[in-house]
């Protein structure tokens, strides 16, 4: 059991007798999270699923306290508490019994190289062969439409036949979570994840939808069974605050209409995009062409008789 690196402390338990767990589901806060997906969907996890600390992160080494200032409790003339912050490494059992790993916790400010290398020997050490992650963006869409999502991964078969993906190559902010996900795919690890669409006036809030959309998408690709009928109650309650508010705002609702006819004019425009190309399939190619037509011209059958020669008795004339 690897357990040399200054930047994580192994459990008592976890150090003697390592038990096996194939996938790791990465869940890091204090980046980009529109909807609250990851934080919403790790402490469901907390919450519903067994689960006990396996490895700690030294977060002192890590984190970057001023510009966080986690939140202490002042109780009238004294200080009472310290609300400090922590990266822990969890070994669960999904809602079918099959062990995983979840690391959760604060995103490090420092060493990002050095905790994606720690990450890794534990990786090892626990036989973790796939690693997934969900989080959600904030898009120009209106929360009255299916939750779009945008997946990821090193292997692009994991993606399916029919993935199309929504972007080009784009430069877009780092993360350490990203930086997993590009070194330990690098070290031979499978990663994964999803980055669901949340409209973008629901960024700063929770928005239930997008976890349900993330739980089922991260089922999809790990084959993980998590436990989802708190989520979608949840979800249930979200949307009807929403709907709430919106009908106090004669302004937001139209701009949520406007969106609607975005959304649905894009929608309709890609159904046609996917017809046409459809027909086009059905086009012969270039080199089909080009093998009928030589076949065409190599079968006397199908090319017609020969012309025949002329012969000497119809080639002269009496005069």
């Amino acid at each position: 059991m690897t357990t040399h690196s200054p930047l994580f402390r192994l459990e008592a338990d976890a150090s003697r007798q390592p038990q096996p767990a194939p996938l790791m589901l990465v869940s890091l806060d204090g980046f980009l999270d529109a909807g609250m997906v990851r934080s919403t969907l790790a402490e469901h996890l907390l919450d519903t699923l067994e689960h006990e600390v396996v490895a700690s992160f030294d977060v002192d080494a890590l984190v970057d306290y001023r510009s966080r200032r986690p939140l202490m409790t002042f109780d009238s003339d004294h200080y009472a508490d310290y609300d400090d912050p922590s990266l822990v490494l969890y070994r669960m059992q999904d809602a079918a019994g099959e062990p995983f790993l979840l690391l959760h916790g604060v995103e490090p400010d420092f060493r990002w190289e050095g905790f994606v290398e720690a990450v890794r020997q534990l990786s090892l050490a626990f036989g973790v062969r796939r690693v997934a992650g969900a989080h959600g963006i904030p898009m120009a869409v209106p929360h009255t439409r299916p939750v779009g999502m945008t997946r990821y991964a090193s292997d692009r078969e994991l993606l399916g036949e029919g993935h199309t993906p929504l972007f080009g190559s784009v430069k877009v902010p780092g993360s350490a979570e990203a930086l997993l996900h590009l070194r330990l795919a690098e070290a031979g690890l499978t990663t994964m994840g999803v980055a669901v669409h949340v409209p973008h006036y629901l960024a700063e809030t929770q928005f239930g939808d997008a976890a349900v959309a993330a739980a089922d998408a991260l089922m999809d690709l790990t084959g993980l069974v998590l436990p989802t009928a708190e989520l979608i109650a949840m979800a249930g309650l979200t949307r009807g605050r929403i709907e709430a508010e919106l009908a106090q705002s004669e302004g937001a609702k139209e701009v949520v209409e406007g969106l609607e006819q975005r959304y649905d004019h894009f929608v309709e425009g890609q159904r046609r995009r996917s017809l046409l190309a459809a027909e086009a399939s059905k086009l012969p190619t270039a080199d089909e062409i080009g093998a009928e037509l030589e076949k065409f011209l190599q079968d006397p059958e199908v090319a017609g008789p020969a012309p025949q020669e002329p012969s000497d008795e119809a080639g002269t004339t009496e005069h």
